[in-house]
């Protein structure tokens, strides 16, 4: 269950909660429609609370392309798992056998991508709820639709006082609290705002100047339903110092959360110049919500200062300032990948990721677009967002076909990102384009890049001797470019498999040792993990398997880490080659079991290579010949239940395989 934790008092619902309760025994789905501020959400939250079932809450709101929208639900299902197949069927397909409620909190701005994802989940997987919150209903056939209302006059009044006197300890009501309520129409967003100007206005002071600003909206009576929103909100912007607006209707370009550097760098200028103070201030009033070292804004809130910032004529120049920051962050981290800062870096990418999006989709058919999806190179391949990077590689390529750095560099990153996923037709055309054009740009950092894809394609098609040709090609370009590339030590890492592929096990060792040094001494961790895995297999072709399956461990340890499902597939399958080795049968086929589920959530099994593939089908003929066939597909369906259980499970070393040594040091 990941359901949001609830950081105030829930008033008031019992006869809603009640309702939607009965609704979702009886309907499958069921839409939570309402305007904004409503307290759709509060209520999703609280009605999937109260039932048994496992509870997956994915929160959309931050999601703006449709194309990605499945793969925001799988973020939310803790299926870090990307596929060459729509992204749709992979969702569907791993709930298809799972009993469980999915709350999709604000629908609204995806209602085409939405309703078809659920479609797919409701026909694939029988077991599966859906609670959607919504502006307008999903318009499906087996939908139950609930209109939530604002709070009734007694229950809007609790809420008022409760959030009172969290502003205020000493709040008394008085008379005018209730023709306060009346006026925000008991809308929940409406009386928390409210609630929280209580510093600079009393009850009376605010319900006076919203009979103004209603009587300026309709003669003295209300225009339309829900006006106390948009007045509370309107009113809240009132409130606020001229730079607080100004900040306010700049920070609606972020998508997501953001942290106060970011704010700075995208709406900081001559007039606005303090804007940790400001950002403060609007914290303060709500209008921002701190979590932590980072901000949002709540749907309601951002579209307010949007319209706003339109009205400034500042939403086109805030957006390529938006733009700018993330390139200018996205460069840095490109050049500082190789190194000590690796997680840190990961980390940063977890965080933005909803804001490397925005920048994307509002720069993909620029220059500017393209070499952004380049510089992310890293995201795509070393994080394992797999799907999305060829999702915006794919269209960056298609929509700047001028020669030059930015582009050789975004070919060779879509051949990566293509080998992992099997599509070697795709890696053969773009790394012999990267190749073509890096050499007659003189590009030598981008050749070397180019010819390791070109080189690792062919060793997995079944000729290492000219790919270990190839990767040393690679090597060599990089020697030439200068300086420090992680591109160097994956290539060594190329060319140990190259080596073991011809059995010339003691060079790959040795070159493992060179490899392991460089990669110490800069602080490099995840093309270490690549050197593990070779070194692994050194020790496992010299008879010592507890010492293979120690350095298995400490790559997967790192990989899954960062998220790299490739190289999580290759150890952990490397891992069941370990268990093998020992004895331990029912591990290796649990081990191949998580492996396959791995494998299959983002492409071919060992890359469709039979060449590379082939240790993986003599371990399974190993252990199905040690256990039959019933135990083993027994075993193996356990791992392929949940690679999350089954990497905990590999990276606790071999315990049930009877062999005293297990649990010493790897080896140096």
């Amino acid at each position: 269950m990941n359901l949001p934790a609830e950081t105030s008092t829930f008033v008031g619902r019992d006869t809603e909660l009640a309702e939607v309760s009965r609704l979702m025994g009886d309907s499958r789905l069921v839409t939570l429609t309402g305007p904004g501020g409503v307290g759709k959400t509060r209520l999703a939250i609280r009605a999937a609370a109260t039932g048994s079932e496992h509870v997956y809450f994915a929160e959309l709101a931050a999601e703006q392309n449709g194309d990605l929208l499945a793969h925001a639900v799988a973020a939310a299902l803790g299926l870090r798992e990307q596929s060459v197949r729509p992204q749709a069927e992979v969702v569907a397909e791993h709930l298809a056998d799972k009993r469980l409620l999915l709350v999709l909190d604000t629908c609204e701005h995806l209602i085409d991508a939405t309703r078809d994802l659920v479609t797919h989940i409701l026909a694939t997987a029988p077991g599966v709820r859906v609670l959607a919150t919504s502006r307008q209903p999903l318009s499906l056939p087996s939908e139950c639709v609930y209109r939530v209302e604002p709070l009734t006059d007694a229950d809007a009044q609790r809420l008022f006082c409760d959030r009172a006197v969290a502003v205020l300890p000493q709040f008394t009501p008085t008379d005018a609290v209730v023709r306060l309520c009346t006026r925000l129409e008991g809308i929940p967003l409406a009386l928390e705002l409210a609630a929280r100007r209580l510093r600079a206005l009393s009850p009376e002071e605010m319900a006076d100047r919203l009979d103004d600003r209603f009587a300026l909206l309709g003669g003295g009576g209300r225009t339309g339903r829900h006006d106390g929103l948009r007045s509370a909100v309107g009113w809240s912007h009132e409130l606020c110092t001229p730079d607080e607006r100004l900040l306010w209707a700049r920070l609606s370009v972020f998508a997501g959360s953001f942290d106060v550097e970011a704010a700075g760098q995208v709406c900081a200028d001559e007039r606005l110049g303090n804007v940790p103070g400001v950002l403060a201030r609007l914290a303060d009033k709500s209008i921002v919500r701190a979590d932590d070292d980072r901000y949002r804004m709540l749907d309601t809130i951002r579209e307010y200062g949007r319209d706003w910032l339109r009205e400034l004529g500042e939403e086109e120049l805030q957006l390529r300032r938006h733009r700018d920051y993330y390139l200018t962050l996205a460069r840095e981290a490109d050049a500082d990948w190789f190194g000590p800062n690796q997680f840190t870096w990961a980390l940063w990418v977890r965080c933005e990721l909803p804001n490397l999006r925005l920048a994307l989709d509002h720069s993909i058919a620029s220059a500017v677009g393209l070499e952004l999806v380049g510089a992310l190179w890293f995201v795509w391949f070393c994080l394992g967002e797999i799907r999305e990077g060829r999702y915006y590689l794919d269209r960056a390529l298609e929509r700047n076909g001028k020669p030059g750095p930015a582009r050789t560099k975004a070919l060779w990153a879509a051949a990566w990102v293509s080998f992992a996923q099997g599509d070697l037709d795709l890696v053969a055309h773009r790394t012999a384009e990267a190749c073509e054009a890096a050499l007659e740009q003189q590009d030598w950092v981008g050749a070397g890049y180019a010819h390791l894809g070109l080189g690792a394609l062919t060793i997995v098609k079944g000729d290492p001797e000219r790919g270990g040709v190839t990767v040393e090609q690679a090597i060599g370009y990089f020697e030439r470019a200068g300086g420090r590339h992680v591109g160097k030590l994956v290539a060594a890492t190329v060319l140990g498999l190259c080596l073991l592929m011809r059995d010339e096990h003691e060079r790959a060792a040795a070159l493992m040792a060179e490899q392991r040094a460089e990669c110490e001494s800069a602080g490099e961790v995840w093309a270490r993990s690549g050197g593990d895995y070779i070194r692994s297999r050194v020790e496992l072709g010299r008879g010592d398997p507890v010492a293979a399956d120690r350095l298995a461990r400490a790559g997967l340890r790192a990989v899954w880490r960062f998220g790299d499902l490739v190289s999580s597939a290759v150890a952990v399958d490397q891992l069941a080659m370990t268990a093998c080795a020992v004895g331990d049968h029912p591990r290796a086929a649990r081990l191949l079991g998580a492996g396959q589920r791995i494998w299959d959530s983002f492409g071919l099994s060992q890359f469709g290579s039979p060449d590379f593939g082939g240790p993986r089908l003599e371990t399974e003929r190993q252990a199905r010949g040690a256990l039959g066939d019933a135990e083993f597909e027994r075993e193996y369906r356990e791992g392929e239940q949940s690679p999350e259980r089954a990497i905990g499970f590999a990276l606790g070393g071999l315990p049930n395989s009877r062999v005293v040594r297990w649990n010493l040091p790897a080896p140096e």
